[in-house]
């Protein structure tokens, strides 16, 4: 009979598997050892808190009284030195020493930063810590010329809120438009041409080397012979997945900890989520997934197999952004789609687009229109068949097509 949970992480990840286990019954010891002073939400590190908008206690994953109420033991400011799995103990950096029948590593990972020369520099930030979106914050002052490396989710939601802060930006990637595979081509480009639309300078390149000088810091971007000056330079190009634990506790590892479909991972004692696991399927490892929900969902499937109850259903995936006060939401993956349908016009206040192989959707981008993307997932993880002329009508109710 299992006991009691160690949970290494306190983002998203780790907090839904404590909650799931708790919501399904289990009553053994649940433990959650995270190294800020509480669990807290990452999206809004880019946009609300970067801003100043919210507090650091305003994105607070949850209240100190719902660790209490569930009886989850919260060990804040710490971190897991190292993870006995022959005797399933786990080692906090002050010695103390946590047996727990299952352990869970909800490690999270961190900012990536290019081999860039002088990306070392006190003005280069990177955000994946609510310290980071802390100093950077200080940093974005109106006037301040900012350059922003990466135009994905996290870059172009930095470069919106630097705009409404009153910085000069600049944005930079070598790939245009950013995340056509997610959102097919146009919504892609719609997407990129909003920053534009706010005053934003975008380039499509790269960066070859920062120096710092008396002014500020001088990039050279690839391609070009042309240097310019910032203030700031923001590095948004991804995250890499923190795998230290689990590779000096012998656990298999491949550019994340491996995992099987429960997320167990080479031993069984020990389940990964969140954004370092990588599941095994068939023999293949898929894509590591880094959005929220997948995390999310990742603790509801840990949860499941400690408890030994069958797991949430798999549904499409599903992410959001808000950049330039507009609201995006993705479901599926339009890139490989035959053909795109929009609902209302591209720009519109609210809108959809549709992207279907034959007659069934296998993905859709819902801009500031929640509603279209609530449906649009039904009719994906249902598989239904729809006429793209009906898909189209605005007059049309989504619901009705769910009916086929």
């Amino acid at each position: 009979m299992i006991g009691s949970v160690v949970i290494v992480g306190g983002g998203i990840a780790g907090v839904s598997t404590a909650a799931s286990l708790r919501t399904g019954g289990f009553v053994g010891e649940v433990t959650i050892v995270d190294t800020g002073e509480f669990p807290y939400d990452r999206p809004p590190l880019s946009k609300d808190f970067l801003s100043g908008a919210k507090q650091l206690t305003e994105i607070a994953l949850q209240t100190p009284q719902w660790y209490d109420d569930n009886k989850i033991r919260l060990i804040p400011a710490s971190k897991v030195t190292a993870l006995h799995t022959s005797t399933g103990e786990v080692e906090l950096f002050d010695g103390t020493a946590i047996t727990a029948d299952r352990v869970v590593l909800a490690t999270g990972g961190s900012a990536a930063r290019p081999p860039i020369p002088d990306s070392t520099s006190t003005r280069v930030h990177v955000l994946r810590t609510a310290d980071d979106a802390t100093r950077l914050r200080a940093a974005l002052t109106p006037g301040a010329r900012v350059l922003v490396v990466g135009a994905g989710l996290i870059g172009a939601e930095v470069a919106s809120t630097a705009v409404d802060l009153g910085c000069e930006v600049t944005l930079v990637d070598p790939v245009r438009p950013p995340l056509t595979v997610a959102v097919g081509a146009e919504i892609a480009q719609w997407m990129h041409q909003q920053h534009s639309a706010r005053g934003i300078r975008t380039i499509r390149a790269g960066v070859q080397t920062l120096r710092d000088n008396a002014s500020g810091i001088e990039a050279l971007l690839t391609g070009t012979d042309r240097t310019d000056n910032f203030d700031v330079v923001v590095l948004g190009v991804g995250m890499a997945p923190e795998t230290r634990l689990a590779e000096a506790a012998g656990l298999d590892v491949d550019r994340g900890i491996v995992v099987d479909h429960t997320q167990t991972t080479s031993n069984p004692a020990v389940l990964a989520v969140g954004d370092p696991a990588r599941t095994r399927r068939d023999g293949d490892l898929s894509p590591r997934t880094e959005h929220w929900e997948a995390a999310q969902r990742d603790g509801q499937r840990a949860a499941a197999t400690i408890l030994g109850i069958a797991a949430p259903a798999d549904s499409a995936s599903w992410f959001w952004t808000d950049r330039h006060h507009r609201h995006i939401e993705v479901v599926g993956a339009l890139g490989g789609a035959e053909r795109t349908v929009l609902r209302g016009a591209l720009g519109d206040p609210a809108f959809a687009a549709f992207g279907l192989v034959g007659d069934r959707i296998v993905g859709a981008v819902g801009v500031d229109d929640s509603a279209a993307v609530r449906a649009a997932r039904r009719l994906i993880d249902r598989g239904i068949a729809v006429d793209p002329d009906r898909l189209a009508d605005s007059s049309v109710g989504l619901r009705t097509l769910l009916r086929g």
